[in-house]
């Protein structure tokens, strides 16, 4: 029997117990900084790393050991030359361009399937179909007592709603982390609770896994009386 040695391990259990919480704790201050920072350099040197040995041969000896200056100066080229392809286009001799391009991709064997994968994603979470996931909804999926989140797309009753034999609403139940894959469900209208969430904070919630819960009800502005 060693009673005496329990009080002195005790503290020395707690001590480790503080330092692993501050320890975790400041792991999770500085997760998205750290984030943030490798996407920042990530995108910089994806895009003026690609195009920085295009001209760097050009620059004065004194001036090409910068290499992260001219990697940033590149992306903002990129970044505009980007821009200016999205203002043409807006117009019938880029969209005309742009056919001829999507055309060549789309006979490259593997690579045309997974552009237009990506062409179709893109599509519908783009601003043309920003009124597509306009109401947030909770459907019980997979089993019944269990509630998961989900965009109320459509109310069109079309053949697979009318061989049904009762109005059938249209939901897409989205995957977390990424939103991008889900499934469509088409469920009875009284199964679907409507809710006042925004799509944006749904979309939060999802990605976040349910760490991050919006407020409710949400906080209203603050009422001004005019004098």
């Amino acid at each position: 029997m060693k009673p005496a040695t329990a009080p002195a391990d005790a503290p020395s259990q707690s001590r480790l117990i503080a330092f692993r919480n501050a320890f975790l704790s400041g792991a999770l201050l500085l997760a998205p900084l750290i984030v943030t920072i490798w996407a920042i350099r990530t995108i910089i040197d994806v895009g003026g790393g690609t195009f920085r040995p295009l001209y760097e041969q050009h620059l004065p000896d004194a001036l090409q050991g910068i290499s992260l200056l001219w990697d940033i100066v590149a992306t903002g080229v990129v970044f505009l030359l980007v821009t200016g392809l999205g203002y043409l286009s807006n117009y019938v001799f880029g969209k005309y361009f742009l056919s001829i391009g999507e055309r060549a991709i789309q006979r490259i064997p593997a690579v045309g399937a997974v552009y237009n994968s990506v062409k179709q994603i893109v599509a519908t979470f783009g601003p043309q179909n920003r009124n597509l996931f306009n109401t947030v909804v909770l459907i019980e999926y997979p089993r019944a007592g269990c509630w998961t989140l989900g965009f109320l797309t459509n109310k069109a009753q079309g053949e697979a709603q009318a061989r049904l034999g009762f109005e059938a609403w249209t939901v897409f139940v989205p995957t977390t982390p990424n939103p991008t894959g889900g499934f469509l469900l088409m469920l009875p209208r009284t199964a679907i609770v409507e809710l006042e969430m925004s799509v944006g904070d749904a979309m939060k919630m999802i990605i976040s896994g349910g760490a991050m819960v919006p407020s409710w009800p949400p906080a209203k502005p603050p009422v001004t009386i005019a004098l």
